[in-house]
């Protein structure tokens, strides 16, 4: 079959300008420092090196193990899941803590419980809520600490002790407000009680409460490197939820204050990355 001369030259011409367009597409991108593919970025540290002992909060049993069919569903081998209680003792109050770390090109939809706990039977009472988180933030230094450089705004310092070699070392806490997403919910096997769940998420070295907000932050286009931590807390308390709420946010208050500074040790030095330095530690387990 024979093609007109004026279509052929027209196809010649088209597959010409698409491939010169794919080619000023890359370079106008490499130029603009725009990254459409993000980079794996790996832990400091484990984050099963979180101390067994935070504050008046101590280690109840052992860390959760999860099977490789629910490593599959959460969608990253990097994760801590573990009991604390007030000076180890249960009757004074238990809190389930769970972080999950992912990195690299994130498409997991992250597991909450307004979409898990209602999957396995649970009854949600009322809305989610953002809630503040308020702690004695009084020992951060907030002048000395690195500037970020989108917003000119300083990342507050605290100082970590490792609780194995009991070293000191300084680390840059999170930019943004300690919120978190609770969710109430009843267990029709439990039926005088309120199991309650909230949830935050540092993303590139900043905060939300949110689950379609995180991905804003891990997803910025001048960002070279993507990761998000979610950090969750649950426990199930008597009464109703407006009794319950209250003194769960006293006690995911007093955890906080000393949960976070030791993520952050775990996690990624999102200020070291924005210089340009070479993110470095444990290979990341990939989401």
């Amino acid at each position: 079959m024979r093609v007109d001369r004026s279509v052929r030259n027209a196809l010649i011409a088209g597959c010409a300008a698409l491939a010169i367009g794919g080619v000023g597409f890359r370079v106008a991108v490499g130029q603009l420092r725009v990254y459409l593919k993000k980079e794996s970025v790996s832990l400091r540290e484990p984050l099963d090196t979180v101390p067994a002992t935070l504050g008046a909060w101590k280690q109840v049993g052992k860390d959760s193990v999860f099977s490789d069919a629910l490593i599959e569903e959460l969608g990253t081998r990097s994760y801590l899941d573990r009991m604390y209680a007030v000076n180890g003792d249960p009757s004074r109050g238990v809190m389930q803590v769970h972080a999950a770390y992912y990195t690299g090109m994130i498409d997991a939809v992250p597991h909450i419980p307004e979409r898990c706990w209602n999957a396995n039977g649970m009854v949600m009472r009322g809305q989610p809520m953002v809630r503040r988180v308020d702690f004695d933030r009084s020992d951060w230094d907030t002048q000395q600490g690195p500037i970020q450089q989108e917003s000119g705004r300083r990342y507050p310092t605290a100082k970590v002790k490792d609780a194995v070699t009991r070293k000191t070392s300084i680390v840059s806490m999170p930019l943004g407000d300690v919120e978190m997403t609770v969710s109430a919910f009843q267990d029709p096997r439990a039926p005088n009680e309120t199991a309650l769940g909230g949830y935050l998420f540092i993303a590139n070295g900043s905060l939300t409460p949110s689950a379609l907000a995180v991905r804003n932050l891990s997803f910025k286009l001048s960002d070279r490197y993507a990761y998000y931590c979610k950090v969750q807390f649950s426990a199930r308390m008597p009464g109703e939820p407006d009794k319950a709420l209250p003194k769960f946010d006293t006690m995911t208050s007093e955890l906080m204050q000393h949960l976070l500074p030791q993520l952050m040790r775990c996690l990624p030095d999102w200020p070291a990355i924005e210089r340009g330095e070479t993110p470095t530690g444990d290979e990341p387990n990939k989401s």
